[in-house]
């Protein structure tokens, strides 16, 4: 039972808090912790790592990291977590004032920063025996990270917040903090190191529908083909459709400009017949399929 393996002091507080919620009346939120160290027991061990950064805003062409974050964790090929080995945190000096809403949101203040950087010698050596790295929403540290080391660009990448069905599993939304709360977990947020090891430990626990990890369901999916699909020069009209059947904006200049998707192998002939019959309503529909690894995954190079 977990309050046998909790302190003394501690078993006569879970003792009342299991009380309260026996009466139906109460819902108690345990803090969340890092999940414990196991051992391998004969299988194959990998070593991963959930990063997570601060910055001055969400441009990646025109802001800065402030703080870079990093636990580094060993697993099972089968998804399980084995437990947290090493963490890695440094400010960023972004060269001007931080806005005072960044400071409310994430606790950094000029003062926090100044003078400091991200030595990407020590981002390399942290990075140097990692299979694979994992973000909450890849597709916005990805880009930052790149910045910082180019490490960062040459290892596959996985997204807990995208490729995991939270919703199916029960949860009323994907946000660190949310499916804390959906185990019944509590944390201080805003700090990357600390959302790391959140992110670390929710992964490590089994997901209430399908009763796998949601390491195990991540890692299956970071492994499958991906294609991003492109409605090249779609119609302006389709735009409100396309947002909502989960289409994303490139606003980038050059000719693949417009609304993509990713699907698996599974879903490719599926958009594309979506896309030919609902959207352009033609057979040469403009559409542009591009396999994606988890090695260009979330990465602007995509």
């Amino acid at each position: 039972m977990l309050s046998a393996r909790l302190p003394p002091a501690a078993r006569s507080f879970e003792r009342m808090a299991t009380k309260l919620e026996l009466t139906g009346s109460y819902r108690v939120l345990r803090r969340l912790t890092a999940p414990p160290s196991l051992p391998a027991n004969g299988r194959p061990v990998r070593r991963a790592v959930v990063v997570d950064v601060e910055t001055t805003g969400l441009d990646h062409s025109e802001d800065n990291v402030i703080e870079l974050a990093m636990a580094a964790f060993d697993y099972s090929i089968d998804g399980e977590i084995l437990g947290i080995r090493d963490t890695f945190q440094s400010f960023n000096d972004p060269g001007r004032p931080l806005s005072p809403f960044v400071t409310r949101l994430t606790g950094i203040s000029d003062e926090t920063v100044s003078g400091k950087r991200v030595d990407p010698d020590q981002v390399d050596g942290f990075l140097s025996d990692i299979s694979l790295i994992l973000a909450h929403n890849a597709s916005f540290d990805r880009p930052f990270c790149e910045r910082l080391s180019s490490r960062f660009a040459v290892l596959p990448w996985g997204c807990s917040l995208r490729e995991i069905s939270w919703s199916d599993e029960g949860f009323e939304g994907a946000r660190l903090g949310q499916l804390a709360i959906g185990h019944g977990l509590f944390f201080a947020g805003h700090r990357a190191l600390d959302d790391c090891i959140a992110a670390v430990s929710i992964l490590a626990r089994p997901l209430p529908v399908s009763g796998r990890t949601a390491l195990a369901v991540l890692l299956e999916s970071a492994r499958k083909a991906r294609w991003r699909v492109r409605a090249v020069g779609a119609p302006f009209a389709a735009r409100t459709a396309l947002k909502a059947r989960g289409y994303r904006w490139d606003g980038r200049d050059g000719p693949l400009r417009g609304w993509y998707v990713d699907v698996d192998d599974a879903g490719l002939a599926v958009e594309t017949t979506y896309l030919r019959d609902e959207i352009y309503g033609r057979a040469d529909a403009p559409i542009d399929v591009r396999e994606v690894s988890a090695f260009d995954r979330y990465s602007d190079r995509c």
